[in-house]
């Protein structure tokens, strides 16, 4: 039983590995400007909201437990979506710094260093909180951590508007909604 359970979860991380790749190969033949307009805003404040410790604490002796484990499934798959538009956005970050890169201002060559590697950081990240997040779909009282994302992420914003500030000063740059 036990080695079943593993199985299915190596195949499950497998899987996830291969359509990463098939994500990031897909995206290798844009242009930087065309990458940019790729990436979609993630509400901050909500992502905040359903990673929260105490949220799920509040829930647990508000809720009777079966309803508790319906609700804790839904906020569990509504994490999983926002953690994989983050990784999404990270892969396309990645590009736009790697294109950077190539500047001759060595402002905007050390702040697309410091977003590419800020980016693959949040995708390594991401690819073990979405592990996580789907073993505490099966086990919803397991406890979880994308707690790590939430913060990578804001890093990544933050070298991200820095990057776009220094290349165009006069376009905004926000990879989050107002939070």
């Amino acid at each position: 039983m036990n080695i079943a359970i593993i199985l299915v979860i190596a195949a499950v991380v497998a899987l996830g590995i291969i359509l990463r790749l098939a994500v990031t190969q897909r995206l290798q033949g844009k242009s930087s400007a065309s990458l940019a307009g790729t990436i979609r805003p993630i509400d901050l404040a909500a992502f905040r909201n359903l990673i929260s410790p105490s949220e799920d604490d509040y829930l647990r002796r508000r809720l009777p437990p079966a309803q508790f484990r319906a609700v804790r499934r839904e906020r569990l798959r509504a994490m999983a979506a926002y953690v994989h538009v983050a990784g999404r956005n990270a892969a396309v970050l990645v590009r736009v710094g790697e294109a950077a890169m190539a500047n001759g201002d060595p402002r905007i060559a050390e702040a697309a260093h410091q977003l590419v590697n800020d980016a693959l950081l949040l995708r390594r990240n991401t690819t073990v909180a979405l592990a996580r997040i789907y073993l505490a779909l099966a086990w919803p009282n397991s406890g979880f951590a994308a707690v790590r994302v939430f913060d990578r992420y804001q890093d990544v914003s933050s070298t991200a508007m820095l990057l776009g500030r220094l290349q165009n000063p006069a376009v905004p740059v926000r990879l989050s909604s107002l939070s």
